[in-house]
C-alpha cells in the first residue's frame, strides 16, 4: 500500500481501503468524502459491515450473523465514548495524514498502528453506521484458524513495537487508550489464562488434592468412581458469590449475541454451540502464537483465503514423519502456522491432558472445553459440511451449560459437582 501510494496514486487527497472480498456499497464514496470534506479533524472513515448475505460457504452460514451483531454492538459507541479504529478495509482515509505520519507502519496490524499515530497527530476517526459494506466469513475451519493466527501474532508484535508510543501519547486520552489496550491485550492474555489452566487443574490437584468416591445410581444399582477433589481449605470457592463471578465471566462475551438473537431461541442455541467449537477452543493456538512471537521476534501478514501457503511446510516426502519434526518446529517458531504438526499435535496433547483431569475432577463444564480443544486441530482437516463435525461441534456447548447447571448445586453444599475451580477465570 505504501509503494502504491507513493509511485502512481499520487494526487488524490482520498483514498479508500478494500479486501479482495469486499462489497463496498454504490453510495460509498459519496457518503464517506462528505464526512472528511466537511471535518477537517477527521482523519478516516471507517465503513459498518455485515456477511455477505451470498456467501456460499457453510462455514459462513453458521456464524456469519456474528460478524453482524459484532459490528451493532462494539463499533457505533466509540463515536462518542471511545477510539474509533481503522479495523484495515471498507474505509476511507485523508492522503495528508497518511504523509504525515510517514506511511502505514511496517507492523501486520498496520490499520490499527496508522489510527493511533493519526489520532496523536489531533486526527480522529468517524465510524458510519449507515454504510454497509459486506465481507465473507473464512470458507473452512483451516482459513478461520489461519485468520486467528495472523491477529494473534499481529496483535502482540503492535503491543511490543507501538503499545509504548501509546501509553505516552499526549492527545490520545485514557479512555481512549484503554478502549484500544482491552481488546488488543485479549489476545496475548490467552497465554496467561493457559498457565492459569494448568496450574487450577493439573498443580492446585497435584498438590492439594484428595481423593473422594462418587457414587452413581442406574436403574436401582449404585456404581462408585473415584475423584479428586480440592482440600477442604478450598471451600470458600463453593459459595453464592463465587458462583455469581463464574456466571457473569461465562455470559459476559456473549451477552450481545445472548440479546440480539433473544427472540430466536433455537437459532442462539446453534450459534452459540457452533461458535463454542471455534472460538472458546481457541486458547491452545493462541498460546502458542503469543510464545512464537516473543520466541521468534516476528509477524507475518498471513493469507486467510491462500490455499497454497506451503512454505511452512516440508516438501520432503522422503524423511518420515521423525524427520519432519526439526522442520516442522523451524516453521512454528517462523510463522506458527496452524498447518504444521507440531502446532495441531500441542493441542490434541492439550484436550487429552486436561480432559483427563476434568474427568478425575468431575468437571462437567471443563471437559466440554477440552472436548472443543481436541476437536478443532481435527475440523482443521474436515469440512464445516462433514454430517459428523455438524453433530459434534453441539457437544462441548452442551457439556458446558450441564456443569453450570449442575454447579448451582455448589451453592448448597455439593462441593462435588461444582462447575469447574479452573474453568470460571
Amino acid at each position: 500500500m505504501n509503494y502504491g501510494l507513493t509511485h502512481y496514486a499520487k494526487n488524490e487527497p482520498y483514498f479508500a481501503i478494500a479486501d479482495a472480498d469486499e462489497i463496498l456499497p454504490t453510495d460509498f464514496l459519496t457518503k464517506t468524502v462528505a464526512v472528511l470534506e466537511t471535518d477537517q479533524t477527521c482523519g478516516f472513515v471507517q465503513a459498518n459491515h455485515r456477511a455477505n448475505p451470498n456467501d456460499p460457504s457453510e462455514l459462513a452460514k453458521s456464524l456469519g450473523v456474528g460478524i453482524d451483531i459484532h459490528w451493532k454492538w462494539y463499533q457505533p459507541l466509540r463515536n462518542d465514548y471511545g477510539f474509533v479504529m481503522f479495523l484495515g478495509h471498507g474505509a476511507l482515509l485523508r492522503r495528508d495524514v497518511w504523509e504525515k505520519i510517514g506511511g502505514f507502519p511496517d507492523i501486520v496490524s498496520e490499520d490499527l498502528g496508522f489510527a493511533i499515530h493519526a489520532r496523536e497527530l489531533g486526527y480522529r476517526g468517524r465510524f458510519l453506521e449507515d454504510i454497509i459494506c459486506y465481507e465473507n466469513f473464512p470458507d473452512s475451519v483451516r482459513s478461520f484458524r489461519i485468520r486467528h493466527m495472523k491477529w494473534t501474532r499481529g496483535t502482540s508484535e503492535f503491543l511490543k513495537k507501538k503499545m509504548g508510543f501509546l501509553l505516552r501519547a499526549k492527545n490520545i486520552s485514557w479512555t481512549e487508550k484503554f478502549d484500544i489496550l482491552f481488546p488488543t491485550l485479549n489476545l496475548p492474555l490467552t497465554l496467561l489464562y493457559f498457565l492459569f489452566m494448568l496450574n487450577a487443574n493439573l498443580a492446585l490437584p497435584y498438590f492439594f488434592g484428595v481423593q473422594r468416591d462418587i457414587t452413581f445410581v442406574v436403574g436401582g444399582s449404585e456404581y462408585q468412581a473415584p475423584l479428586i477433589s480440592l482440600a477442604p481449605g478450598f471451600q470458600v470457592i463453593y459459595g453464592w458469590d463465587f458462583y455469581l463471578i463464574t456466571l457473569m465471566t461465562f455470559f459476559a462475551p456473549v451477552l450481545s449475541f445472548i440479546v440480539s438473537l433473544a427472540a430466536q431461541p433455537l437459532k442462539l442455541f446453534r450459534f452459540l454451540s457452533q461458535s463454542t467449537a471455534l472460538y472458546a477452543a481457541l486458547t491452545p493456538l493462541s498460546s502458542i502464537g503469543v510464545l512464537a512471537y516473543f520466541v521468534s521476534g516476528k509477524a507475518f501478514f498471513l493469507v486467510t483465503g491462500d490455499s497454497n501457503q506451503t512454505e511452512h511446510v516440508s516438501s520432503s516426502k522422503s524423511k518420515g514423519w521423525l524427520g519432519k519434526i526439526p522442520e516442522s518446529w523451524h516453521g512454528f517458531l517462523a510463522k506458527s502456522h496452524p498447518d504444521t504438526r507440531i502446532v495441531q499435535g500441542f493441542e490434541i496433547l492439550t484436550g487429552i491432558g486436561f480432559g483427563i483431569a476434568a474427568l478425575m475432577m468431575f468437571q462437567v463444564s471443563f471437559l466440554g472445553l477440552c472436548l472443543a480443544f481436541l476437536l478443532l486441530p481435527l475440523m482443521h482437516h474436515l469440512k464445516w459440511e462433514n454430517r459428523w463435525v455438524r453433530k459434534v461441534v453441539y457437544l462441548p456447548f452442551i457439556l458446558i451449560l450441564t456443569g453450570l447447571l449442575l454447579s448451582g448445586f455448589s451453592v448448597f453444599g455439593m462441593p462435588a459437582l461444582f462447575f469447574g475451580y479452573g474453568f470460571h477465570f
